[in-house]
């Protein structure tokens, strides 16, 4: 029996052809009795026992470690808690203080927006001096000089999936003594990913779309272990504290990435996570992403084929893109709308992009020639085309 798809271990709505797991994961069957048993037997029965009996405190890095298989991390190199933004901070911040005499943060224009919001609320509030870059994506590799301290770069862009070079960058940043900061927030549980190969000194990223954790699943963050001892966390939360039941006065940093604990782990969300992790059992990365590619491809062929009015926003090379493809049209909200009320959901991100995301777990090709179909039947009808699908929600 192939590995995959693996639809039966998801708990996906009748009729839905679902292509926006890289934005939020769907339901695997065993999460919400999971949750259910966590609530009941362990939070009702053990009451705050479960700290202890539950092992509630030890999830962050046992979760973790899981997360550290699907990217390349050895273990005890990677902890969760908190949220993506948070974690960018984190890691940020302590990547400036290693280059002390270095002013420049190098991102780039495509970067998720909550990134660039950080390094910029960061500059303000240290007032000393630094500087946030954003060329354009393409144009990262020229701008990496021996003035920049960090470069943070979102691997895997959330707009089209075109993908960074992971090594080349990596490798022109330590040319340069420059630390580097990936987010995987759109590559962990999607593309093959090797931090220990990499060489980058920090990784971050969510656990909502790819890994399924469920929404607001809390982040991850990685850091090589060669540096793990000496970095300093901005963020000193009681649980990075070497001894937090000690409750000493003064902060001491915990031991390796420990250190980049802050608050309690959320754990009803962490153990939803943790459930759905299991679904990677038996997988590898390479035959995950071998039928990624093949699906996307096969989307790529079947929407230009019906829908001549589409330009294609991703990268055509499948080696240069991430698990997405997305195309542009001057209405794409409103055609992203009249498929989701024709039971295909993808999503739509400003200006004119409709993403579609390829996740080999649930879907095969008979899904995606199907959603190929009826993207093309809105399109021929203009079923796009009236003020209900035009009327934009709170969340696009």
């Amino acid at each position: 029996m192939p590995n995959l798809p693996r639809k039966h271990l998801f708990d996906l709505p009748e009729g839905v052809i679902y292509l926006d797991g890289n934005s939020l994961g769907p339901l695997p069957r065993g999460v919400a009795e999971r949750l259910e048993s966590c609530a009941r037997d362990e939070w009702g029965q053990m009451l705050i026992r479960g700290w202890n009996e539950a092992h509630w405190m030890d999830q962050p890095a046992r979760v973790g470690n899981r997360i550290g298989r699907l990217i390349g991390a050895p273990e005890g190199s990677v902890v969760l808690g908190d949220t993506l933004s948070i974690k960018v901070y984190q890691a940020l911040a302590s990547a400036l203080e290693m280059r002390p005499d270095r002013k420049v943060i190098l991102s780039d224009k495509g970067n998720f927006p909550t990134d660039l919001y950080m390094a910029d609320g960061l500059v303000r509030s240290l007032a000393r001096g630094h500087e946030l870059r954003t060329p354009a994506p393409e144009d990262v590799a020229d701008a990496i000089t021996e003035e920049v301290a960090v470069v943070m770069l979102t691997q895997v862009d959330y707009r089209t999936g075109r993908m960074h070079d992971f090594e080349a960058i990596t490798r022109k940043a330590h040319a340069v003594g420059a630390v580097m900061i990936w987010d995987l927030a759109h590559s962990a549980g999607a593309v093959p990913v090797d931090m220990t190969a990499n060489g980058a000194e920090f990784a971050v990223g969510c656990t909502y779309k790819y890994l399924n954790g469920g929404p607001g699943a809390p982040a991850f963050i990685y850091v090589r272990p060669d540096i793990a001892d000496t970095v300093r966390p901005a963020l000193s939360g009681w649980l990075g504290h070497e001894a937090p039941f000690a409750f000493d006065l003064d902060y001491r940093p915990g031991r390796a990435v420990e250190r980049m604990r802050v608050g309690t782990p959320p754990v009803l969300q962490m153990t939803a996570l943790e459930e759905a992790l299991k679904l990677w059992d038996g997988l590898t990365m390479e035959e995950v992403r071998k039928r990624s590619v093949e699906l996307s491809e096969l989307f790529i062929r079947e929407v230009e084929a019906r829908c001549p009015d589409l330009t294609l926003l991703s990268p055509r090379d499948p080696e240069a893109r991430g698990s997405q493809v997305s195309f542009g049209f001057a209405e794409s909200y409103a055609v992203v709308q009249a498929l989701i009320a024709r039971g295909v959901i993808g999503d739509f991100r400003a200006p004119d992009a409709m993403r579609f995301g390829f996740t080999p777990l649930y879907l095969d090709e008979a899904d995606v020639t199907r959603a190929a179909e009826i993207l093309g039947e809105v399109m021929a009808l203009r079923a796009w085309d009236t003020p209900a699908f035009k009327a934009r929600g709170r969340v696009t």
